[in-house]
């Protein structure tokens, strides 16, 4: 439900009258900060909180130039990342094997008119085009210059986020520890001033975002990224763009109702984040039959990339890629693996061991048939 309070106790029900595996949903922060100070508080078996898991999936997204989605696997040492390719683009037109100048890097999948294709060499990027790519860090950094070489990573310096919420006030919190120096517009003078204090890195101003007068003084049409994180979704719809028209290179509005998020996009948004499917991702991992690490959904129900420790029963321990893949439906790739803390690029050749860390784009129509044999 959408109430913390609801959420814990009927988890601590569940756990009086059952054995059930429980898992809450919050908002606040300080229950989850009580749940990891005592293990399994509340009878809650894991804990979820929504403004925190959007706060990070924001900031993953401010260093990386055109990129709609990144997330970590195997402790940091991969990320995916799904970029959209405009036509000025200079990946835009080129085959897959042109724009694959990186050793780490597995393009994974070309979303392109709600369909999800498995890219090979001769596969071509179009203008519009979304692509998903695995790999070390540094080659999917490298491949979001390739992509915007006018933006390269890491050079986001200014970033406006407005509206002093939970999750503005997170996202700022994280930018801080990141090395930034954020600017945050907030309408309540109390909340405004209740913030200057929590964060010192940030400045704290106390005005209504949608004054053009007030944004144009401040100069908020130079700034590099806007994060809108008001208390609607025509709220943050609206800053997005009147942000933009004034010269915001790049805009990322939270948008609690999901299917908003590509009509938002569609209409001048960069790029939507949705606090419900950043929260579904969590739980997801916790569904797929064996267990999966980490679970990333693209495009909500696109697809799925798990990261799984493979074990000796699994279809893809002790033999090259190219034959455990052949017994898999279609709409499988592996995009990286990992093995005693070393990324490894995987090749046709690769041979998976047992105990090794394997990340993999899973098509959604297939997740079923697959995930039980990873």
């Amino acid at each position: 439900t959408d109430d913390d309070e609801t959420n814990i106790v009927a988890c601590a029900t569940a756990k009086a009258i059952s054995n059930a595996f429980t898992i809450a949903r919050v908002k606040n922060t300080e229950y989850l900060r009580t749940w990891q100070r005592s293990e399994k508080a509340f009878g809650i078996d894991f804990m979820v909180c929504t403004n925190l898991l959007a706060a990070e999936s924001i900031v993953r997204v401010v260093g990386l130039p055109a990129a709609r989605d990144v997330d970590p696997f195997a402790g940091g040492q991969v990320q995916m990342a799904e970029f959209e390719v405009d036509e000025e683009s200079p990946v835009a037109n080129q085959t897959v094997s042109e724009a694959d100048r990186f050793d780490s890097l597995t393009f994974a999948a070309i979303l392109r008119d709600g369909e999800v294709t498995i890219p090979r060499g001769d596969s071509v990027i179009g203008p519009g085009d979304r692509v998903v790519v695995i790999g070390s860090p540094k080659s999917v950094q490298g491949f979001a210059s390739s992509v915007s070489p006018d933006e390269p990573p890491g050079t986001a310096e200014e970033v406006v986020i407005v509206g002093g919420s939970e999750i503005g006030y997170h996202v700022a919190r994280l930018l801080e520890e990141r090395g930034f120096k954020p600017r945050l517009i907030e309408h309540d003078a109390e909340r405004a001033r209740e913030l200057a204090e929590m964060l010192p890195g940030t400045i704290v101003m106390e005005s209504d975002a949608t004054d053009v007068d007030f944004l144009e003084r401040e100069y908020i049409g130079d700034a590099d990224l806007l994060v809108s994180a008001l208390d609607s979704d025509e709220k943050n719809l609206l800053v997005s763009l009147l942000a933009a028209r004034l010269g915001v290179e790049r805009t990322v509005a939270v948008i609690d109702t999901t299917p908003y998020v590509d009509l938002f996009e569609a209409v001048g948004v960069d790029v939507g984040v949705s606090p419900r499917e950043v929260v579904a991702e969590e739980i997801t991992r916790f569904t797929r039959e064996g267990g999966a690490e980490n679970v990333a959904l693209i495009e909500s129900d696109k697809a799925e990339v798990l990261e799984i420790e493979v074990d000796a029963e699994s279809v893809l321990a002790g033999k090259p890629i190219r034959e455990s893949v052949a017994t898999l439906p279609e709409g499988v790739v592996i995009g990286a693996i990992t093995r005693r803390r070393e990324f490894i690029t995987p090749r046709g050749d690769t041979v998976i061991e047992p105990g090794d860390h394997v990340v993999v784009f899973v098509d959604s129509c297939v997740i079923d048939d697959v995930t039980p044999n990873l």
